[in-house]
């Protein structure tokens, strides 16, 4: 395994960490764990360890994670692992020290290594967090946790705006090849010597685990999955990814990322020019360049659209077929709260998108675009996995 400083709290962290997002029994905390499934999660606990992916991940938030990481992590050498939990901010204090507890009884550890406020996605969530700031400090002179920082799923103002409070060691955020729009933040975050951490590389990067055979076999010989993770850790910015993992063999495919990591560059050089070559075949190349310019959030937009994301997948689906992965974000929108924010474009005949696309290249073709989008990707109603089984 290779590490990488994390930041200045000067833990060595595995360039792949052990997301616990994915193998637990259920998103409902409450719900009764059975022995096949609990047997199963030590044996990804016990496989990470042994591969010396030594930082395990969770949140109050992943239902039976906590309780189910709680019956293996004391069982490792407490001082040879990194232990990480998240709870969002919020407005009631008593409640957030309750709900701390929980999570401490349930992962049966001391201290934590690292702990995050979840889900800093906008203003009243980064105002939560830092109303609870005072709490977790008290918390740190304790002894039960030694860094502080945040998770975000918010857009890039709001996560500098984070960032720049000075209040954080480090940063949980999204960054992948087919989204990059977070590397403003990622620098600022290296100037103050913060740590990184990429969350959801391989599901929220493209649906990777199960890739189209077009992506698949534009980033030969690398699957897409050692690509990606190659992509983001090119940046010696990036410290660590998250790899959720069902099943213990599901590590062996990211080993081969942390093995190649150090000649990342080198690696994904062609694969990236192949890749943008093959993009700007099938779209055009002034479109591939300029697509972004001058589009509006989805918050100052008629009918709250998500133009920037919808036009994203578009692109994403129509050049490398990743269109299962397009069909399940497109239908999570209107769904996804401060989560992923903005609606679908299946309202178009009722809004006046003039005035807000009036700074883009391509307005005159954009509200087309959209509709082509909307009719190629709607379905059934998506819900954040939290919400469907919790």
């Amino acid at each position: 395994m290779k590490y990488r400083r994390f930041g200045r709290t000067n833990l060595n962290i595995p360039v792949i960490s052990c997301g616990g997002m994915r193998f637990q029994q259920s998103w409902k905390s409450d719900d009764p764990v059975s022995e096949a499934s609990q047997k199963n999660l030590e044996a990804c606990v016990r496989r990470a360890y042994e591969l010396g992916i030594n930082h395990f991940e969770t949140a109050r938030g992943y239902g039976t994670s906590e309780q189910q990481l709680g019956k293996i992590l004391p069982t490792l050498p407490r001082d040879k692992i990194i232990v990480q939990t998240k709870i969002g901010g919020m407005e009631d204090i008593n409640r957030f020290r309750e709900t701390f507890e929980l999570s401490m009884r349930l992962l049966k550890v001391e201290y934590l290594d690292l702990f995050a406020f979840h889900g800093i996605n906008n203003d009243e969530c980064l105002e939560h967090a830092l109303h609870c700031l005072d709490q977790v400090r008290t918390y740190q002179k304790e002894g039960r946790i030694r860094f502080v920082g945040f998770s975000t799923h918010g857009h890039c103002s709001t996560i500098l705006k984070a960032i720049k409070t000075g209040e954080f060691d480090y940063v949980n955020l999204h960054y992948y090849y087919i989204f990059q729009d977070n590397w403003p933040a990622i620098e600022e975050a290296h100037r103050r010597d913060m740590g990184v951490f990429i969350i959801s590389p391989n599901d929220k990067g493209g649906l990777l685990f199960q890739p189209s055979p077009k992506f698949t076999k534009l980033t030969a010989p690398l699957h897409p999955l050692v690509f990606n993770g190659l992509f983001c850790l090119t940046h010696p910015e990036v410290h660590t990814l998250s790899c959720g993992v069902a099943k213990p063999e599901d590590f062996d495919i990211h080993i081969e990322t942390a093995e190649k990591s150090d000649q990342a560059a080198e690696i994904i050089k062609p694969i990236l020019e192949r890749l943008q070559a093959e993009m700007e075949k099938v779209l055009g190349r002034e479109w591939v360049r300029t697509w972004h310019e001058g589009l509006p959030e989805w918050y100052e937009t008629p009918g709250e659209v998500n133009i920037p994301w919808i036009l994203r997948l578009r692109n994403f689906a129509l050049a490398f077929d990743m269109l299962d992965f397009a069909k399940m974000r497109y239908n999570l929108l209107g769904n996804g709260g401060h989560w992923f924010p903005g609606n679908k474009a299946d309202k178009l005949d009722e809004l006046d998108l003039s005035t807000c696309l009036q700074n883009s290249p391509h307005k005159e073709i954009i509200p087309k675009l959209l509709r082509e989008a909307h009719d190629l990707f709607h379905g059934e109603a998506r819900k954040r996995l939290q919400q469907e089984e919790g």
